[in-house]
């Protein structure tokens, strides 16, 4: 009853969003229910929707009880159970979408994977000035979980599963791979006994570290404040007026949320790509390079190779070519990497 009575509500707000949407002048009719949809669901709707040369078979499947707990699955074709590569999206947190023009899933991912013979899903997850932290981060392995308890209906692998993302979706996918494994075997939700575990990850511009104390040791203090006034204080529920620097409140979550704090022997090995090369920081460098700089993944890649656990770091400078031949050897490469560390049967 209370399934059918949520249902109803949501189908009536998304028939009153689509009546609004649709009585805007010049916006064409796909666009209106497509920009409804992602009103009903609680997404954001400024930014367009990617075009994809293949429809996701499953969309906008519910994994949790909030509007944006929703995810997409393209299932290779197979007569086995496929791996699978999990995406979690970028946007400081407060923003994207799984199938966002700017924040997206790549096409070039996609379709590299499915050739491949793995399967895809894209998942939104809470925004931090819905939850704060942990919210993304348990978002994001709830939807781990719930793959995992359809993996059969749905001609998946449970062993074999990689997450990838950008930025904030990076950030998930490191917290993913060195987190405790989150399984409750005693829950009477049946998602909540699946294992959170995976085989691998892929970080691009990710950074390693949310501890602003530690960021000002590798990008400097003025950048490490930027960011924490873009992000990291609305991450953590902070204050505008407080000095992120002398949180103590906060300095335990910082540090539960920092992969390089982590990570430890036995954890999944790490691709990492970052846009820009290594080259000096200085006050003409633009802010978007400072945050997603190079220095993240060398701070989390000399942990990992002190503890043996396999790092791989790339930049730019190692994909010669235009932007689309440097895109498609990235992800290839990536790819290659994950198919290499997923378990035989799954190869």
């Amino acid at each position: 009853m209370l399934y059918q009575v949520s249902s109803l509500c949501w189908t009536t707000a998304l028939l009153a969003a689509i009546l609004a949407v649709s009585l805007t002048p010049g916006l064409p009719a796909q666009d209106a229910v497509q920009k409804a949809t992602a009103k009903a669901k609680g997404q954001r709707t400024q930014e367009a929707l990617r075009k994809y040369e293949r429809l996701p078979d499953l969309e906008n499947v519910p994994y949790g009880p909030h509007p944006r707990n929703v995810l997409d699955l393209w299932k290779a074709k197979s007569d086995r159970p496929t791996p699978l590569v999990v995406y979690f999206h970028p946007g400081g947190f407060s923003q994207g979408d799984k199938r966002g023009e700017q924040t997206g899933l790549s096409p070039v991912l996609l379709n590299l994977c499915l050739a491949k013979g793995i399967s895809v899903a894209a998942a939104n997850y809470r925004y931090s000035r819905q939850a704060p932290y942990p919210a993304p981060m348990q978002d994001s392995a709830r939807v781990i979980q719930f793959l995992r308890l359809h993996a059969k209906e749905w001609n998946l692998n449970p062993n074999a599963v990689a997450s990838t993302g950008s930025s904030a979706g990076a950030g998930i996918s490191l917290w993913l791979a060195f987190h405790d494994d989150l399984a409750d075997p005693a829950s009477t939700d049946p998602v909540k006994r699946q294992s959170t575990r995976i085989s691998v990850a892929g970080s691009s511009n990710g950074q390693t570290t949310y501890d602003p104390r530690e960021v000002a040791k590798i990008i400097g203090e003025e950048n490490a404040r930027k960011m924490s006034s873009m992000a990291l204080a609305l991450l953590f529920g902070l204050r505008k007026d407080e000095d992120v620097m002398k949180a103590e409140r906060a300095y335990p979550l910082f540090e539960d949320s920092s992969a390089v704090r982590r990570v430890k022997p036995g954890d999944p090995p790490i691709f990492m790509f970052y846009a820009a090369p290594m080259r000096p920081l200085t006050a003409d460098t633009p802010q978007e390079e400072a945050m997603h700089n190079i220095r993240f993944g060398m701070y989390l890649k000399e942990r990992m190779d002190k503890l043996g656990v396999e790092c791989v770091l790339r930049s730019v400078d190692d994909y010669p070519g235009n932007p689309n031949e440097r895109s498609a050897k990235h992800h290839r490469e990536m790819i290659d990497f994950f198919l290499k560390h997923f378990p035989r049967d799954a190869k």
